[in-house]
């Protein structure tokens, strides 16, 4: 039976904003602070407390997470760092911005996620020190095998950033059954998340950076804030509480309090909505079943946070612009990262392949997956992108 077309266009995400977010908002903008108040603060140990953290640093976007914790690891001109390419270009560029130089691994066809045995080639083929650390993704909220990971660092002497933007609240099962949950800092030395509108907790525009390390979290605060502390490191009696001192150079990267105080109330029910992403995607699951749409069998890994639902399937653009002409309008994610124009100016990338990055790129195709999105509406996904493919050969 046919499907009835929604009332509405389908994005590929959207954000949910309830009563209690503009709630808390508006409460905050009562308030005597704006930035640099107590609602970030709140939030920092709320989320913190939520990821299984020591220690969660707010800032003032994802981007600017990713840069705070390479400065912070001290990447500078003379170090190369590993990444993988089907990201956005900023968990590379940050290495960049520190003047590094990024070297990309490619990936796990089977889960869109870095190739660790690619890592450990990479690794096999230089000396050691060569590399000094690794950014690691958890692609479409699909958590790294972090205990592994953390093996490999540890043996070729790598510090790791996770970049989890794509999954709050997501977690990766190990054989024993034992969870680790993305952002603990129990595997890794910092990791990063993103409350862009499109991800699981929306800020507006805002980021946080975790860690174990007191002293990473001490130095993550101060370049946050322009590198500046208050008080005198010295005796100085003409010091008074006004006093302040520049100690490093740092940027304005804090967040206000206005999107923190957003930020803990979009948190406050970050699991209902990981619930309601999971349903979906085990429906999207069964709904291809016996298509030309391959999957990535997302309900095979319970702790997936499920930023995006991404498939593959031939004839990728023609879909494309159908779906878009029946009110559907899907993403690509990513354009393999070594292949952009800027990257291929660098040297060691300019004729860089990575078939299996290049592969998945050719045929990947994010659909619609929000909390909002109802179960009618995603039926009416499923039928047109079935009728579209057809079925398997």
């Amino acid at each position: 039976m046919a499907v009835g077309k929604p009332g509405r266009t389908l994005p590929y995400s959207r954000q949910t904003i309830t009563d209690a977010d503009i709630a808390a908002v508006v409460e905050t903008l009562r308030s005597d602070f704006l930035t640099q108040g107590p609602a970030v603060e709140r939030f920092e140990k709320a989320f913190a407390s939520y990821v299984g953290a020591k220690h969660a640093v707010a800032v003032a976007n994802g981007t600017a997470a990713l840069h705070l914790a390479a400065m912070a690891l001290g990447v500078g001109p003379q170090s190369r760092v590993l990444t993988t390419p089907i990201t956005f270009a900023a968990s590379a560029n940050c290495i960049l911005y520190c003047g590094g130089t990024v070297d990309f691994v490619d990936i796990d066809p089977q889960t869109a996620l870095m190739s660790l045995d690619g890592l450990r080639a990479k690794l096999a083929q230089h000396p050691k020190g060569t590399y000094a650390g690794v950014v690691i993704v958890d692609f479409a909220g699909r958590t790294m095998d972090l205990p592994q990971v953390n093996a490999i660092a540890k043996e070729h002497g790598l510090w790791v950033i996770e970049d989890a933007c794509h999954a709050a609240g997501g977690d990766f099962v190990d054989r024993l059954g034992k969870h680790h949950r993305a952002g603990a800092g129990e595997h890794t030395d910092l990791a990063v998340f993103s409350f862009h509108p499109v991800k699981h907790i929306a800020c507006g525009e805002g980021g946080m950076i975790t860690t174990g390390s007191d002293e990473l979290a001490a130095k993550l605060r101060v370049l946050r804030t322009h590198g500046i502390t208050r008080g005198s490191s010295v005796e100085d009696p003409e010091a008074g509480a006004w006093f302040y001192e520049m100690v490093s150079l740092g940027f304005n990267y804090r967040l206000s309090d206005i999107h923190a105080a957003l930020g803990s109330a979009q948190l406050s029910r970050n699991d209902e909505g990981l619930a309601r992403r999971r349903q979906l995607a085990v429906r999207y699951d069964l709904g291809f079943q016996g298509s030309a749409v391959r999957t990535y069998r997302a309900g095979d890994d319970p702790g997936h946070a499920h930023h995006l639902y991404v498939v593959e399937v031939p004839g990728r653009k023609a879909l494309y612009e159908h779906l878009r002409s029946k009110g559907i309008f899907t993403q690509v994610h990513y354009i393999p990262v070594h292949t952009m124009p800027y990257y291929r100016k660098q040297a060691g990338t300019a004729k860089l392949t990575l078939p299996a990055a290049e592969a998945y790129y050719s045929r990947c195709l994010s659909l619609p997956l929000f909390p909002g999105l109802t179960d009618g509406e995603q039926d009416y996904v499923i039928e047109t992108v079935r009728d579209f493919v057809g079925s398997a050969q």
